[in-house]
This record gives structure tokens, C-alpha cells and sequence, in this order.
């Protein structure tokens, strides 16, 4: 048992830090309070990752809350049931993903939540995994990710972003190693996308604030009652203190 025990703790660092990167994190805008940014957000997220992705805990009538109705619901952002109170899920079944790609693609209702790390929060990580995509033909996909290197996953937004290739220059290796290493120093747009630059990262903006209200669908309603429970205990501390008062001002 002690023998399993240390053997799965030897394996911990390696799932952990197995698909790292030291690419830096670009700050993700927070549209979360956007209606207007969390419904192309969710328009995007339905069009390009429902196909593969689920998003199991969020159901689809939940998305009254970012101002949509249920016809709209229905007819934009539903392809896979006509109950608009069934979670989002998908219609490929697991057997095919895992001979398709390998394995099932993950569901998505958490992601936000799951990349955090000290890098910074999860939203980061999925608005520059989003945005940083580039040409590769070494790998299966013909894709490759500065976040996520030898990802798997191809760029299936890659119609709006275009095509990229990563370019390097070769600097010295430093810290008294010999020779040069490769240096990334930016991507190279070599075919143009229905977006500008501009806009694919307005989109992706719009996708990942619906991704981290996905995650956590009533945060703003836990942050307006913490609000009110706080003003509530300040008003009950000031009743508290004078009350306190009244009941000892005659004992000296």
C-alpha cells in the first residue's frame, strides 16, 4: 500500500506541471457585468467549443440571467435538444471522442475556475490560450499553443483569427552555457481571418467573461448579498455599542 502510495506522489509533479509553460499571461478584460459582451460570448461558446465541449452544470434557461429569452435561446444558441431546461451537453458520444482525438474533451462548466494559478486567475489563462494559437505542421493538428504546449486541441477559431506563425530569433544561451538558444519574439499573420486583430480579441474577451460566468453563475448576486450583510452587521454594531452603553452608564 506504501509502495502505491509513494509511486502515485512520484507522478504528482508530472501531471501538475506536465502541460506548463512559462509564456506569460496577458490581464483578461472582466465583461463579466457586460449582458451585451456575455451574449456574444455565449453565441461564440455554442457556435465553436458545444461541438466538443459540454458545460454540464450550467443549464441552457440559466442564460435568462444574461438578458437572452427563451425564444432567442431556442433559436441561436440550442442544437443539440429543444429543452431549454436541460444542461449543455453534447451529442458526440465518448466512444467516438476517444477514437476521434484520443480522449473526451473535457466539460468546460469550470474551467474558469480550474486554470487559476499563481500566474494569475483562470481567466487569464483561457483569454491568452485563446489568443495565442500558431502554425505548427510538426504537430498532428497542424497547431501548436504557447500556453498550452503540443496541446492537442486545434484551433477551431482559426477562420476569425487567421493563420500565424510563431517567429524566434536564436540569442545566446547565458548562465555560462555554451551555443544560442531559440527566443520567441512574436507571431506573424500569413493569412488574414474574418477579424481584425482587434476584434478576435474583443471576441475572445466576450468568450472568456462568459466562460468565468459559467463557472460561477451567481457571483454577482454573492457579491451584492456580502455588500448587504456587511452594512447590516455595521448598523447592528453601532446598535450593539449603544446599547452596551445604556446597560452599564449607571455602573461605575
Amino acid at each position: 500500500m506504501m509502495k502505491k502510495l509513494l509511486a502515485l506522489l512520484a507522478l504528482v509533479p508530472s501531471l501538475v506541471f506536465g502541460a506548463g509553460s512559462d509564456y506569460p499571461l496577458d490581464k483578461a478584460p472582466d465583461l463579466t457585468n457586460d449582458l451585451a459582451a456575455l451574449q456574444r460570448g455565449a453565441k461564440l461558446f455554442s457556435n465553436y467549443c458545444l461541438n466538443c465541449h459540454s458545460a454540464e452544470n450550467m443549464r441552457y434557461n440559466r442564460l435568462r440571467d444574461i438578458g437572452l429569452t427563451d425564444e432567442q435561446i431556442k433559436e441561436n444558441l440550442m442544437f443539440a435538444t429543444d429543452n431549454v431546461g436541460d444542461t449543455m451537453n453534447i451529442s458526440m458520444d465518448p466512444k467516438d471522442a476517444k477514437l476521434w482525438f484520443g480522449g473526451v474533451p473535457p466539460d468546460l462548466s469550470l474551467i474558469a475556475r480550474s486554470r487559476a494559478s499563481s500566474k494569475g486567475p483562470g481567466a487569464d489563462y483561457i483569454y491568452t490560450y485563446l489568443r495565442t494559437y500558431y502554425l505548427d505542421p510538426s504537430k498532428p493538428t497542424g497547431w501548436n499553443n504557447m500556453v498550452y504546449p503540443n496541446v492537442g486541441m486545434p484551433h477551431v477559431l482559426w477562420e476569425l483569427q487567421g493563420e500565424r506563425q510563431a517567429k524566434y530569433e536564436e540569442v545566446p544561451a547565458g548562465y555560462g552555457k555554451e551555443g544560442t538558444v531559440q527566443k520567441f519574439v512574436g507571431f506573424e499573420q500569413v493569412k488574414p481571418g474574418l477579424m481584425t486583430a482587434v476584434e478576435y480579441d474583443q471576441a475572445m474577451a466576450d468568450l472568456t467573461s462568459f466562460l468565468v460566468y459559467v463557472a460561477d453563475p451567481v457571483r454577482e448576486d454573492r457579491f451584492k448579498l456580502g455588500v448587504i450583510v456587511l452594512l447590516f452587521f455595521g448598523v447592528f454594531t453601532i446598535f450593539a455599542w449603544r446599547l452596551n452603553a445604556a446597560y452599564w452608564k449607571d455602573i461605575k
